[in-house]
């Protein structure tokens, strides 16, 4: 039963059952369902599975290697910590949500042919737009609003692209395509609306901020890195996104810094995130994909972990404004040390998880000799630091003292944190552990004393930047927006 039943089901039926049951046997059977689904999923046998015929056509719901294989054990994981984070809420209907969403990810995930992709892809789209207008805000139902617009676009994209491409082939099996023919370039542009590719990109920064303390969990973890699963499936060696990913590690930094809202400035940061993967899958060698995939993994953790850390403050504060904020480390001290963690992940410190997942993407662009590209991503690299590294858990937990004396997070929240914040370090200190699941083999050693020396020498001289722009009051003010 389990090496064929697909894993994106069992959050989908689950997830209808909830409304059914009640008190603690309903928090627990939310969280037991990811459970559930990681033992079905580390139990997949390779290959096809779960097929079944349609009208001439095979219908695939269990394409299993190792590339579909890692982003399903990462969804499952994520899930798991977005529920536990979200064990106190008490609405069906983001509980629902969350999880029929986690299943259309992995149904994408697993999927094998066109039809199924296009099925999941957008139950992922109707489930998450739930995720933000939860919130119940005449903002967030703004947001909502314009976020499905964006995304019923880009669905009707993929979908005008697979019908093409079914005519084309006379096949719904897909795997590689390449950015060649009509369809081709309508599945791309489908696929890269939902990772937040320019210009179709500010759906991101102004639609999760909007969503739930919990919701956002889950969103910043499954739209796009859904779409990078697919760009790697399908697009491997664009050389378009090599450039198009440089762009987006670099222009968010400027807006990052001089935004307000914690949220927003995280939302920055995914962007900047994402186009280190799109530059690996651009270039698209064993090395750099294998880095991007790994980047993809780690980034779930610790971008989780530092929307969980902002979410907690918000939790007991209400506010989630830079300037408003402050000297919470006070009677938040756990918080902020995994607030900590997630910022040196990111910033990519030795130890930690960025820093083992990065650099095969950086070292694959110096390894082709792109030198403009790999100026772009040191400087980029630079601006992490600041924003989301600096930034974050500076004037959230410590710069000046904004009075506020809120209670550490609740438990569950905290174990959620703790969690993730053991797999950031975990990760970081020993690599080959993820390094043995990545999908193709590579011999790559990130603990080099050159590699250890050039990074710690770009972090250190952007703390020192940071520093002396703040010194002399150059560096741009948190305004009250």
């Amino acid at each position: 039963m389990t090496s064929s039943f697909p894993p994106a089901m069992i959050f989908i039926l689950g997830a209808l059952l909830i409304p059914l049951l009640k008190g603690k046997i309903k928090s627990l059977f939310i969280l037991l369902l990811p459970l559930v689904t990681f033992y079905i999923i580390i139990n997949l046998p390779h290959g096809n599975s779960g097929t079944f015929d349609v009208g001439g056509f095979t219908v695939i719901l269990n394409r299993v290697d190792k590339l579909s294989l890692l982003f399903g054990y990462i969804f499952a994981i994520v899930t798991f910590i977005g529920s536990l984070y979200a064990f106190h809420v008490k609405e069906d209907v983001q509980h629902i949500s969350a999880l029929i969403y986690a299943g259309g990810a992995l149904g994408v995930t697993f999927a094998g042919d066109v039809f199924s992709l296009y099925i999941f892809w957008e139950i992922m789209t109707v489930a998450s737009t739930f995720l933000i207008l939860a919130r119940k805000t005449k903002k967030s139902s703004a947001a909502a609003y314009r976020y499905v617009l964006v995304h019923i676009v880009g669905g009707l994209c993929l979908l005008a692209g697979i019908l093409l491409y079914v005519h084309e082939r006379g096949t719904i099996e897909f795997a590689f395509i390449g950015l060649k023919g009509l369809s081709a370039w309508l599945i791309f542009i489908g696929i890269a609306i939902n990772a937040a590719v320019p210009p179709m990109h500010a759906w991101l920064q102004d639609a999760y901020p909007e969503a739930t303390v919990t919701g956002i969990i889950f969103l910043s973890a499954l739209t796009t890195k859904s779409a990078i699963y697919l760009m790697a499936r399908t697009f491997p060696g664009a050389e378009l996104l090599i450039y198009v990913g440089a762009a987006m590690t670099a222009f968010p930094i400027f807006f990052a810094m001089i935004e307000n809202d914690q949220r927003r400035v995280l939302c920055y940061s995914m962007i900047n995130q994402i186009g280190f993967m799109l530059v690996g899958i651009g270039i698209g060698t064993d090395l750099s994909l294998n880095g991007t995939v790994a980047h993809a993994f780690t980034d779930i953790l610790f971008k989780a972990l530092l929307f969980m850390s902002v979410g907690a403050v918000i939790h007991r504060t209400g506010k989630s404004k830079c300037t408003e904020l402050g000297g919470l480390y006070k009677t938040m001290p756990i918080t902020t040390a995994f607030c900590i963690i997630g910022a040196a992940s990111i910033s990519a410190f030795p130890l930690f998880s960025g820093f083992v997942s990065k650099s095969m993407i950086v070292s694959a662009v110096g390894h082709h000799k792109l030198v403009i590209v790999w100026l772009i991503l040191q400087f980029a690299s630079a601006g992490v630091l600041h924003h989301a590294g600096i930034k974050i858990p500076f004037f959230t937990f410590f710069g000046h003292d904004s009075g506020l004396r809120p209670k550490e997070a609740p438990w569950n929240m905290l174990v959620a944190m703790g969690i993730a914040a053991f797999g950031c370090i975990f990760i970081g200190c020993f690599p080959g552990v993820l390094y043995n699941l990545l999908p193709w083999a590579v011999d790559y050693v990130p603990y080099t004393p050159a590699h250890i020396v050039g990074q710690l020498q770009l972090l250190m001289f952007a703390i020192l930047a940071f520093t002396l722009l703040t010194l002399s009051g150059l560096y741009p003010p948190d305004i009250r927006t």
